[in-house]
C-alpha cells in the first residue's frame, strides 16, 4: 500500500484482516518504492491519488508494460475528487492510461464499499494466477512457454495462410465458374440465334430468288416502254438492299459462301480508296499505314471489303463533329487460343477518335440487331457480320474501345503463306473454262422443289436460249436421267427434302459422268468435305449470273 500519510495504511489493514482478504499490508514510503517491489506475485496496489500524482510513474509505467501476459496488476486508487469522466477527473484519466487495470474509490469512502472493491481485485488477480499455472503446467509437460507461443503464432499464422488461400482458390473457382457459365449461355443463346438466322435467311434467299428473276424478266419484257423502267429499277434496288441484309444475316450465322483466296489486302484497300472517301465524306481525316512487302491473307475479297466497310460507317457515325480515322496493315503472330488457331496473321486494324463505347456496350458491341445508333440509321448487324466473317475465315475480331478515346478494330486474317515465302510463291487460279456462245441451245435438266423459283429460273433459261425440263425433287431427276432423257446440264438447288442436290449429283455422276452439274445454293451450310466438288450458283442469281455460271461449267 502506498499512502505515507495519515492513519490509511492502519484502517485499510484492518479491514482486509476482518475481510479474510489479506495478513498484513505492505506500506510503501514513495512511488519509486513502488517500482522497485512490483512483481508478479502481489495481489493488488492501494494507493492515495496524491501520493501517485507527485510521484515519477515513469519506472512503474515501465514495469507495468514487463508485465507477462497473463498478468494485468490491479490498483484500487483512493481520490478525494471521485473516478468521473475526464471533464471531472483529468488526472484520474492519466492515471488510468498510465497503471491501466484501476479501480477508483472515494475519499471518504464506506468500509463496505472499499472491502468489495478490494474482494473484486483479488477474485481478478487470483484468475490470472490461475491462468499463469496452467501455463506453467504445460511449460512444464510439453515445452517452454515462448516455445508454445512461437508455435502456436506459426501454426496460427499456417493455418490462416491456408485458409486465405483456400478461400482466394474458392473465389477464384466461383468466378472462373460464373464466367464460364455466362460464357456458355451467351454461346447457347448466339448458336440458337444463328441456326434461326441461317434459316430465315436461307428462305428469304429463295424470296429474292423469286422477285429478282421476274424482275429481270419483266425489264427485258418491257424495254420498249421507257416510264417502266425507273420502277423495275427501284424494285431492283430494293431487292439488292435485301440481299445484303440476307448476306448480313448469313455471315453472322457464319453460313455464306465464301470464296477464300489469297488477296494482297495493300491492294485491294488501295482499290476502294475512291469508296471509302465517299463513305467518311470530307469531314472526317483518313490516315492510311499500308507496309509494302506484306505476304497475301487468305480471304474473301469481296466480303472483307464489305466488312471495312461497315467499319468505316461505324467510325464515321461515332464522329459526327469531324475528327480521324486511321487504317493500318501489319504482319503478326499468334498462339493458339480456343478457336483461333496458332501462325501469321495480317493485322488490318481500324481505329478512330469517336467518342468510344463503355465497357458494357463493348461486351454486346457483336450482338446481333444490337445497336446505339438512333432507330432507322442502322440494322445492328455490321459488326455481328464482321465478327461472323472472321470466325468463318478463321480469323478473329478484336475491339477495344473507352468513353471518349474512340474505337480500335483489329482484323485477324490468315497468312495465305508462311511470312518467309514471297508473295509470288501463290499459285495462280486456274484458267476459267471458255464461255459457251450465246446463241448455243442447252437441254437442261432444272431440279428445284420450290415452284416459284421453278417457274422463274425456267423462264430466264428459256430466254437465254435453252430448254428446261423441271424436276421438283431428286427421285424425279433421278427416273429422267435412267430413262435416258438426253440433258446437256443439270442445275439443281442444294436445300431439298429427302435427297440434297448434293447427294443427287452423287448419283447422277454414276449414271452420267459427263453430265456438267451446277449447285445452286442460299447459303454455304455444306458438308465440310463434299465427295464433289461443285460449281456453285449463289441465291439470288439473275439473267446474267445464270448465263456467266452455265458459261463456265460447260466445255467450249
Amino acid at each position: 500500500m502506498l499512502a505515507p500519510v495519515g492513519r490509511d495504511v492502519a484502517i485499510i489493514g484492518g479491514l482486509l484482516r476482518e475481510a479474510a482478504l489479506a495478513d498484513g499490508v505492505l506500506a510503501l514510503p514513495d512511488v519509486a518504492a513502488l517500482a522497485r517491489i512490483l512483481e508478479d506475485d502481489i495481489a493488488f496496489v492501494v494507493a492515495t491519488e496524491d501520493t501517485l500524482a507527485r510521484g515519477d510513474l515513469r519506472a512503474v509505467s515501465a514495469r507495468l508494460r514487463e508485465q507477462p501476459a497473463w498478468s494485468d496488476l490491479p490498483f484500487i486508487i483512493l481520490t478525494p475528487r471521485g473516478g468521473g469522466g475526464p471533464e471531472r477527473n483529468p488526472a484520474a484519466a492519466r492515471l488510468s492510461e498510465i497503471l491501466g487495470n484501476v479501480i477508483f474509490v472515494e475519499l471518504p469512502f464506506h468500509p463496505t464499499t472499499f472491502v468489495s472493491v478490494a474482494r473484486t481485485a483479488l477474485r481478478s488477480r487470483s484468475r490470472q494466477f490461475d491462468a499463469k499455472a496452467r501455463i506453467e503446467a504445460l511449460h512444464r509437460s510439453e515445452t517452454s512457454l515462448t516455445q508454445l507461443n512461437a508455435t502456436l503464432e506459426e501454426r496460427v499464422l499456417e493455418r490462416t495462410a491456408a485458409l486465405n488461400a483456400a478461400h482466394e482458390s474458392r473465389l477464384q473457382e466461383m468466378t472462373q465458374r460464373l464466367r464460364a457459365e455466362e460464357q456458355l449461355r451467351q454461346a447457347q443463346k448466339m448458336e440458337v440465334m444463328g441456326q434461326i438466322t441461317g434459316g430465315v435467311a436461307h428462305d428469304f434467299n429463295n424470296l429474292l430468288q423469286a422477285v429478282f428473276a421476274y424482275l429481270d424478266l419483266l425489264r427485258h419484257k418491257v424495254k420498249a416502254v421507257p416510264d417502266a423502267q425507273p420502277l423495275i429499277d427501284g424494285a431492283m434496288q430494293a431487292a439488292q438492299r435485301g440481299a445484303s441484309l440476307t448476306q448480313r444475316l448469313l455471315a453472322f450465322a457464319r453460313r455464306q459462301n465464301l470464296r477464300a483466296e489469297p488477296a494482297d489486302l495493300a491492294e485491294l484497300i488501295g482499290g476502294m480508296m475512291g469508296l471509302i472517301e465517299r463513305t467518311l465524306g470530307p469531314a472526317l481525316e483518313l490516315r492510311l499505314t499500308l507496309r509494302p512487302g506484306l505476304p497475301p491473307a487468305l480471304v474473301d475479297a469481296n466480303q472483307v471489303e464489305l466488312a471495312l466497310l461497315n467499319l468505316m460507317v461505324n467510325a464515321g457515325d461515332a464522329m459526327p463533329d469531324g475528327g480521324s480515322v486511321a487504317i493500318d496493315l501489319s504482319l503478326c503472330s499468334a498462339t493458339a487460343d480456343g478457336e483461333f488457331a496458332a501462325g501469321d496473321y495480317i493485322c488490318l486494324t481500324v481505329s478512330d477518335t469517336g467518342h468510344g463505347m463503355d465497357e458494357r456496350t463493348l461486351q454486346r458491341a457483336v450482338e446481333p440487331f444490337f445497336s446505339t445508333k438512333e432507330v432507322g440509321k442502322g440494322t445492328g448487324l455490321g459488326l455481328s457480320m464482321v465478327d461472323g466473317l472472321m470466325r468463318q475465315l478463321k480469323g478473329r475480331l478484336l475491339l477495344t474501345s473507352r468513353p471518349g478515346e474512340g474505337t480500335r478494330a483489329e482484323l485477324w486474317l490468315p497468312v495465305a503463306v508462311p511470312a518467309e515465302a514471297p508473295a509470288a510463291a501463290v499459285a495462280e487460279p486456274a484458267a476459267a473454262p471458255t464461255p459457251v456462245p450465246p446463241s448455243a441451245s442447252l437441254a437442261v435438266l432444272l431440279v428445284e422443289d420450290d415452284p416459284l423459283i421453278a417457274m422463274a429460273t425456267s423462264a430466264m433459261l428459256r430466254k437465254l436460249g435453252h430448254h428446261p425440263q423441271e424436276a421438283r425433287n431428286g427421285a424425279q431427276a433421278l427416273a429422267l436421267i435412267e430413262a435416258g432423257t438426253p440433258f446437256d446440264l443439270m442445275i439443281t438447288d442444294y436445300a431439298m427434302p429427302k435427297m440434297t442436290g448434293m447427294k443427287l449429283a452423287e448419283a447422277v455422276r454414276l449414271l452420267r459422268p459427263d453430265l456438267p452439274i451446277l449447285l445452286a445454293t442460299g447459303y454455304a451450310d455444306l458438308p465440310a468435305a463434299p465427295a464433289l466438288d461443285l460449281p456453285r450458283l449463289d441465291k439470288p442469281y439473275m439473267m446474267g449470273d445464270l448465263a456467266r455460271a452455265i458459261a463456265s461449267v460447260m466445255p467450249a
